[in-house]
Protein backbone atom coordinates (compact mmCIF):
# COMPACT_ATOMS: atom_id res chain seq x y z
CA UNK A 1 0.00 0.00 0.00
CA UNK A 2 1.02 3.58 -0.67
CA UNK A 3 1.95 5.41 2.33
CA UNK A 4 0.01 8.44 2.79
CA UNK A 5 2.07 11.34 3.49
CA UNK A 6 -0.19 14.42 3.14
CA UNK A 7 -2.23 13.56 6.25
CA UNK A 8 -2.72 14.80 9.62
CA UNK A 9 0.35 16.91 10.23
CA UNK A 10 0.63 18.06 6.86
CA UNK A 11 -2.96 19.89 7.21
CA UNK A 12 -2.28 21.49 10.72
CA UNK A 13 0.84 23.50 8.97
CA UNK A 14 -0.98 26.63 8.12
CA UNK A 15 -0.17 27.57 4.34
CA UNK A 16 -0.78 31.06 3.28
CA UNK A 17 0.86 31.07 -0.17
CA UNK A 18 1.01 28.71 -3.00
CA UNK A 19 3.17 25.40 -2.62
CA UNK A 20 6.89 25.87 -2.50
CA UNK A 21 9.82 23.08 -3.33
CA UNK A 22 9.47 21.11 0.93
CA UNK A 23 12.90 20.84 0.06
CA UNK A 24 13.75 23.91 1.15
CA UNK A 25 13.85 25.22 4.60
CA UNK A 26 11.48 28.33 5.60
CA UNK A 27 11.99 31.69 3.12
CA UNK A 28 10.31 34.93 4.36
CA UNK A 29 7.21 33.56 1.54
CA UNK A 30 6.52 31.22 3.80
CA UNK A 31 5.71 33.23 7.61
CA UNK A 32 5.43 31.19 10.86
CA UNK A 33 2.23 30.92 11.88
CA UNK A 34 1.62 27.45 12.97
CA UNK A 35 1.15 27.26 16.74
CA UNK A 36 3.91 25.63 18.54
CA UNK A 37 1.20 23.66 20.92
CA UNK A 38 0.72 21.41 17.85
CA UNK A 39 4.84 20.40 18.55
CA UNK A 40 4.26 19.64 21.95
CA UNK A 41 1.60 17.00 20.84
CA UNK A 42 3.66 15.21 18.73
CA UNK A 43 6.33 15.52 21.40
CA UNK A 44 4.35 14.44 23.97
CA UNK A 45 3.10 11.13 21.35
CA UNK A 46 7.07 10.51 21.29
CA UNK A 47 6.89 10.62 25.59
CA UNK A 48 3.71 8.51 25.84
CA UNK A 49 5.83 5.24 23.57
CA UNK A 50 8.88 5.99 25.58
CA UNK A 51 10.63 7.45 22.35
CA UNK A 52 12.98 10.56 21.66
CA UNK A 53 11.64 13.56 19.24
CA UNK A 54 15.39 14.44 19.11
CA UNK A 55 15.86 13.18 15.38
CA UNK A 56 12.48 14.33 14.12
CA UNK A 57 13.26 18.16 15.72
CA UNK A 58 16.13 18.39 14.10
CA UNK A 59 14.57 17.18 10.85
CA UNK A 60 12.63 20.13 11.00
CA UNK A 61 14.74 22.48 12.06
CA UNK A 62 12.74 23.59 15.86
CA UNK A 63 14.90 24.01 18.30
CA UNK A 64 13.82 22.36 21.74
CA UNK A 65 13.85 25.85 23.51
CA UNK A 66 11.14 27.08 21.73
CA UNK A 67 8.67 24.11 22.57
CA UNK A 68 7.40 26.38 26.46
CA UNK A 69 6.93 29.48 24.11
CA UNK A 70 3.08 29.57 23.87
CA UNK A 71 3.93 32.01 21.64
CA UNK A 72 6.21 30.43 19.02
CA UNK A 73 5.21 29.72 15.96
CA UNK A 74 6.78 27.66 12.80
CA UNK A 75 5.89 27.36 9.51
CA UNK A 76 4.07 25.31 7.29
CA UNK A 77 7.23 23.78 5.69
CA UNK A 78 8.74 22.64 9.72
CA UNK A 79 4.83 21.14 10.26
CA UNK A 80 4.99 18.98 7.56
CA UNK A 81 8.96 17.65 8.30
CA UNK A 82 8.23 16.77 11.86
CA UNK A 83 4.84 15.07 11.27
CA UNK A 84 6.19 12.86 8.08
CA UNK A 85 9.64 12.13 10.84
CA UNK A 86 6.50 11.38 13.41
CA UNK A 87 4.56 9.23 11.86
CA UNK A 88 6.87 7.05 10.49
CA UNK A 89 8.96 6.49 13.70
CA UNK A 90 5.78 6.03 15.62
CA UNK A 91 4.26 3.70 12.93
CA UNK A 92 0.79 6.49 13.75
CA UNK A 93 -0.96 8.49 11.21
CA UNK A 94 -2.69 9.70 13.67
CA UNK A 95 0.07 11.25 16.24
CA UNK A 96 -1.08 9.57 19.34
CA UNK A 97 -4.43 10.74 19.02
CA UNK A 98 -6.41 7.66 19.32
CA UNK A 99 -6.59 4.87 21.51
CA UNK A 100 -5.06 2.27 19.16
CA UNK A 101 -2.41 3.61 15.99
CA UNK A 102 -3.31 3.85 12.41
CA UNK A 103 -0.32 2.25 10.83
CA UNK A 104 1.66 4.03 7.64
CA UNK A 105 -0.86 4.16 5.38
CA UNK A 106 -4.13 4.45 7.12
CA UNK A 107 -5.30 7.57 5.34
CA UNK A 108 -4.50 6.75 2.26
CA UNK A 109 -6.60 3.36 2.06
CA UNK A 110 -9.41 6.05 3.77
CA UNK A 111 -8.77 8.12 0.59
CA UNK A 112 -8.82 4.64 -1.54
CA UNK A 113 -12.09 4.20 0.01
CA UNK A 114 -13.88 7.25 -0.66
CA UNK A 115 -12.27 8.24 -4.36
CA UNK A 116 -14.71 6.50 -6.66
CA UNK A 117 -17.76 8.30 -5.17
CA UNK A 118 -19.76 10.04 -8.27
CA UNK A 119 -20.24 13.74 -5.48
CA UNK A 120 -18.67 15.16 -2.69
CA UNK A 121 -21.40 13.94 -0.65
CA UNK A 122 -21.07 9.85 -0.94
CA UNK A 123 -17.51 10.83 -0.79
CA UNK A 124 -17.74 12.50 2.78
CA UNK A 125 -20.00 10.47 3.81
CA UNK A 126 -17.59 7.29 2.99
CA UNK A 127 -14.92 8.86 4.77
CA UNK A 128 -16.83 9.58 8.04
CA UNK A 129 -18.20 5.92 7.83
CA UNK A 130 -14.81 4.35 7.43
CA UNK A 131 -12.87 6.49 9.76
CA UNK A 132 -14.77 5.37 12.91
CA UNK A 133 -13.81 1.78 11.64
CA UNK A 134 -10.24 2.73 11.90
CA UNK A 135 -10.70 4.66 15.14
CA UNK A 136 -13.47 4.47 17.19
CA UNK A 137 -12.21 7.53 19.99
CA UNK A 138 -14.62 9.96 17.84
CA UNK A 139 -17.37 9.67 15.18
CA UNK A 140 -17.70 12.11 12.39
CA UNK A 141 -21.16 12.75 11.10
CA UNK A 142 -21.40 14.93 7.96
CA UNK A 143 -25.48 16.64 7.66
CA UNK A 144 -27.23 19.19 5.93
CA UNK A 145 -29.89 21.70 6.93
CA UNK A 146 -30.70 24.02 4.48
CA UNK A 147 -28.46 25.57 2.40
CA UNK A 148 -25.73 24.59 4.97
CA UNK A 149 -23.49 21.14 5.38
CA UNK A 150 -22.06 20.70 8.58
CA UNK A 151 -19.13 18.09 9.07
CA UNK A 152 -18.90 17.70 13.28
CA UNK A 153 -17.07 15.35 15.74
CA UNK A 154 -18.35 13.35 18.33
CA UNK A 155 -15.81 12.75 21.04
CA UNK A 156 -16.14 9.33 22.32
CA UNK A 157 -13.67 8.87 24.67
CA UNK A 158 -11.54 11.82 26.54
CA UNK A 159 -8.88 12.50 24.09
CA UNK A 160 -6.73 14.18 26.89
CA UNK A 161 -4.03 15.96 26.37
CA UNK A 162 -3.79 15.72 22.58
CA UNK A 163 -7.71 16.69 22.51
CA UNK A 164 -7.01 20.34 20.67
CA UNK A 165 -4.21 18.62 17.99
CA UNK A 166 -6.90 15.93 17.23
CA UNK A 167 -9.74 17.77 16.40
CA UNK A 168 -8.20 20.30 14.42
CA UNK A 169 -6.53 17.87 12.63
CA UNK A 170 -9.19 15.56 11.75
CA UNK A 171 -11.23 18.43 10.55
CA UNK A 172 -8.19 20.04 8.13
CA UNK A 173 -8.07 16.52 6.95
CA UNK A 174 -11.31 15.85 5.95
CA UNK A 175 -11.68 19.57 4.58
CA UNK A 176 -8.92 19.68 2.75
CA UNK A 177 -9.16 15.93 1.19
CA UNK A 178 -13.04 17.27 0.22
CA UNK A 179 -11.10 20.76 -1.47
CA UNK A 180 -8.94 18.38 -3.07
CA UNK A 181 -11.28 15.49 -4.66
CA UNK A 182 -13.54 18.22 -6.32
CA UNK A 183 -10.27 20.61 -7.30
CA UNK A 184 -12.10 23.94 -5.65
CA UNK A 185 -12.02 26.19 -2.09
CA UNK A 186 -14.44 25.09 -0.08
CA UNK A 187 -14.64 28.60 1.77
CA UNK A 188 -16.36 27.80 5.12
CA UNK A 189 -19.42 29.69 6.30
CA UNK A 190 -18.20 29.09 10.11
CA UNK A 191 -16.22 26.75 12.20
CA UNK A 192 -16.88 26.00 16.04
CA UNK A 193 -14.76 23.98 18.75
CA UNK A 194 -16.27 22.56 21.95
CA UNK A 195 -13.19 23.76 23.52
CA UNK A 196 -11.95 27.12 25.36
CA UNK A 197 -9.98 29.29 22.95
CA UNK A 198 -6.28 28.84 23.23
CA UNK A 199 -3.27 30.84 23.61
CA UNK A 200 -2.78 30.87 20.30
CA UNK A 201 -6.27 31.29 19.16
CA UNK A 202 -5.32 33.89 16.61
CA UNK A 203 -3.72 31.34 14.07
CA UNK A 204 -7.55 29.87 13.93
CA UNK A 205 -8.24 32.77 11.77
CA UNK A 206 -5.50 31.19 9.11
CA UNK A 207 -6.34 27.71 9.89
CA UNK A 208 -10.24 27.70 9.38
CA UNK A 209 -11.12 31.09 7.41
CA UNK A 210 -14.54 32.27 8.44
CA UNK A 211 -15.71 32.96 11.76
CA UNK A 212 -14.60 30.70 14.71
CA UNK A 213 -16.47 30.29 17.93
CA UNK A 214 -14.88 28.56 20.81
CA UNK A 215 -16.74 26.85 24.12
CA UNK A 216 -19.11 25.72 21.37
CA UNK A 217 -21.21 22.85 21.90
CA UNK A 218 -19.56 20.75 19.18
CA UNK A 219 -16.66 21.08 17.22
CA UNK A 220 -17.51 21.33 13.30
CA UNK A 221 -17.28 23.21 10.16
CA UNK A 222 -19.75 24.41 8.33
CA UNK A 223 -19.94 25.09 4.60
CA UNK A 224 -22.33 25.74 1.39
CA UNK A 225 -24.30 22.66 1.16
CA UNK A 226 -23.86 23.54 -2.85
CA UNK A 227 -20.42 22.38 -2.91
CA UNK A 228 -21.56 18.21 -1.68
CA UNK A 229 -23.16 18.05 -5.25
CA UNK A 230 -20.15 18.48 -6.82
CA UNK A 231 -18.71 15.91 -8.88
CA UNK A 232 -15.40 14.37 -7.83
CA UNK A 233 -12.52 15.75 -10.24
CA UNK A 234 -9.50 12.69 -9.19
CA UNK A 235 -9.35 9.90 -10.07
CA UNK A 236 -6.64 6.45 -8.61
CA UNK A 237 -3.90 7.51 -10.72
CA UNK A 238 -3.87 11.35 -9.12
CA UNK A 239 -4.45 9.31 -5.62
CA UNK A 240 -1.14 7.67 -6.22
CA UNK A 241 0.46 11.06 -7.00
CA UNK A 242 -0.71 12.96 -4.30
CA UNK A 243 0.21 10.02 -2.13
CA UNK A 244 3.69 9.36 -3.37
CA UNK A 245 4.76 13.22 -3.22
CA UNK A 246 3.13 14.43 -0.26
CA UNK A 247 0.96 16.90 -1.71
CA UNK A 248 -0.21 19.31 1.05
CA UNK A 249 -4.18 19.37 0.84
CA UNK A 250 -4.15 22.59 2.43
CA UNK A 251 -7.12 24.61 1.54
CA UNK A 252 -5.41 28.06 0.25
CA UNK A 253 -4.09 25.53 -2.22
CA UNK A 254 -6.74 26.62 -4.43
CA UNK A 255 -7.34 29.49 -6.10
CA UNK A 256 -10.20 28.01 -8.35
CA UNK A 257 -13.74 28.20 -6.52
CA UNK A 258 -15.93 26.25 -8.77
CA UNK A 259 -19.16 27.86 -6.88
CA UNK A 260 -17.72 31.57 -6.49
CA UNK A 261 -19.85 32.77 -9.47
CA UNK A 262 -23.43 31.34 -8.16
CA UNK A 263 -22.06 32.77 -4.31
CA UNK A 264 -21.67 36.16 -5.78
CA UNK A 265 -24.77 36.41 -7.38
CA UNK A 266 -26.42 35.24 -4.25
CA UNK A 267 -24.82 37.39 -2.55
CA UNK A 268 -25.88 40.51 -5.18
CA UNK A 269 -29.48 39.77 -5.08
CA UNK A 270 -29.98 39.38 -1.63
CA UNK A 271 -31.42 42.57 0.69
CA UNK A 272 -28.81 43.56 3.21
CA UNK A 273 -30.23 43.54 6.89
CA UNK A 274 -32.96 46.57 7.33
CA UNK A 275 -33.76 46.73 3.14
CA UNK A 276 -37.02 45.97 1.32
CA UNK A 277 -37.43 42.18 0.62
CA UNK A 278 -37.31 43.74 -3.24
CA UNK A 279 -33.98 46.00 -3.06
CA UNK A 280 -30.74 44.91 -4.42
CA UNK A 281 -27.75 45.97 -2.10
CA UNK A 282 -25.20 48.21 -3.47
CA UNK A 283 -21.98 45.91 -3.29
CA UNK A 284 -18.65 47.11 -4.06
CA UNK A 285 -15.83 44.78 -4.66
CA UNK A 286 -14.28 45.18 -1.36
CA UNK A 287 -17.92 44.65 0.52
CA UNK A 288 -18.08 41.79 -1.67
CA UNK A 289 -14.60 40.33 -0.76
CA UNK A 290 -14.71 40.74 2.78
CA UNK A 291 -18.32 38.70 2.94
CA UNK A 292 -16.05 36.02 0.76
CA UNK A 293 -13.22 36.42 2.69
CA UNK A 294 -11.02 37.26 0.27
CA UNK A 295 -9.25 40.07 -1.18
CA UNK A 296 -10.83 42.59 -4.10
CA UNK A 297 -7.94 41.62 -6.25
CA UNK A 298 -8.51 37.97 -5.46
CA UNK A 299 -12.26 37.91 -5.90
CA UNK A 300 -11.74 39.50 -9.55
CA UNK A 301 -9.24 37.35 -10.49
CA UNK A 302 -10.82 33.91 -9.09
CA UNK A 303 -14.10 35.74 -11.32
CA UNK A 304 -11.79 35.68 -14.50
CA UNK A 305 -10.58 32.15 -13.86
CA UNK A 306 -14.51 31.20 -14.20
CA UNK A 307 -15.02 33.49 -17.41
CA UNK A 308 -16.86 35.83 -15.35
CA UNK A 309 -16.78 40.09 -14.03
CA UNK A 310 -17.98 41.27 -11.48
CA UNK A 311 -19.85 44.24 -13.18
CA UNK A 312 -21.28 41.44 -15.60
CA UNK A 313 -22.74 39.55 -12.91
CA UNK A 314 -24.22 43.06 -11.45
CA UNK A 315 -25.70 43.57 -14.53
CA UNK A 316 -27.36 39.86 -14.79
CA UNK A 317 -28.44 40.83 -11.21
CA UNK A 318 -30.32 43.93 -11.88
CA UNK A 319 -31.64 42.74 -15.40
CA UNK A 320 -33.18 39.80 -13.97
CA UNK A 321 -34.71 41.44 -11.28
CA UNK A 322 -35.77 44.38 -13.17
CA UNK A 323 -37.61 42.04 -15.75
CA UNK A 324 -39.03 40.29 -13.02
CA UNK A 325 -40.80 43.48 -11.33
CA UNK A 326 -42.08 45.00 -14.91
CA UNK A 327 -43.86 41.16 -15.91
CA UNK A 328 -45.00 40.19 -11.82
CA UNK A 329 -45.99 44.23 -10.41
CA UNK A 330 -47.29 47.09 -12.13
CA UNK A 331 -44.64 49.64 -10.09
CA UNK A 332 -43.85 52.29 -12.32
CA UNK A 333 -40.59 52.81 -13.91
CA UNK A 334 -38.62 54.80 -10.85
CA UNK A 335 -39.62 52.47 -8.55
CA UNK A 336 -38.43 49.36 -10.37
CA UNK A 337 -35.08 51.69 -11.20
CA UNK A 338 -34.91 52.07 -7.76
CA UNK A 339 -35.17 48.32 -6.65
CA UNK A 340 -32.67 47.09 -9.56
CA UNK A 341 -30.03 49.34 -7.82
CA UNK A 342 -29.94 52.64 -10.25
CA UNK A 343 -29.66 55.92 -9.00
CA UNK A 344 -32.17 57.39 -11.39
CA UNK A 345 -34.64 56.31 -14.10
CA UNK A 346 -32.74 57.43 -17.22
CA UNK A 347 -29.60 55.45 -16.46
CA UNK A 348 -32.05 52.49 -16.14
CA UNK A 349 -33.84 52.70 -19.48
CA UNK A 350 -30.64 53.09 -21.13
CA UNK A 351 -29.02 50.03 -19.50
CA UNK A 352 -32.50 47.84 -19.93
CA UNK A 353 -32.29 49.20 -23.52
CA UNK A 354 -28.79 47.48 -23.63
CA UNK A 355 -29.66 44.39 -22.04
CA UNK A 356 -33.13 43.78 -23.99
CA UNK A 357 -33.19 45.80 -27.19
CA UNK A 358 -36.38 47.39 -25.71
CA UNK A 359 -37.15 50.51 -22.71
CA UNK A 360 -38.74 49.30 -20.09
CA UNK A 361 -41.87 50.59 -20.75
CA UNK A 362 -42.00 48.28 -24.00
CA UNK A 363 -40.87 45.18 -22.62
CA UNK A 364 -44.16 45.71 -19.76
CA UNK A 365 -46.59 46.25 -23.01
CA UNK A 366 -45.21 43.36 -24.82
CA UNK A 367 -45.28 40.80 -21.86
CA UNK A 368 -48.70 41.87 -20.54
CA UNK A 369 -50.21 41.04 -24.07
Amino acid sequence: MVANRATAGTLCGVKTTAPTDHRLPTTPSAPAATPIAFVRAIVLAYERRGLSPERALAQAQIAPQLLPDDSARITAWQMEQISDAAMQELDDEALGWFSRRLPWGSYGMLARASISSPTLQVALARWCRHHGLLADDIALHLTTQGDTATLAITEVRDLGALREFCLVSVLRNAHGLACWMVDSRIPLIAAEFAFDAPPHADAYAVLFRGPVTFHAPRTAIHFDARYLHLPLRRDEQALRQMLQHALPLTVLHYRRDRLLVQRVRQLLAAPLPGQPAHALPQHSAESLAALLHVSPRTLHRQLKEEGATLQGLKDEVRRTRAVELLHRTQRPIKQVAEAAGFVNEKSFIRAFRGWTGQSPAEFRRVVSV
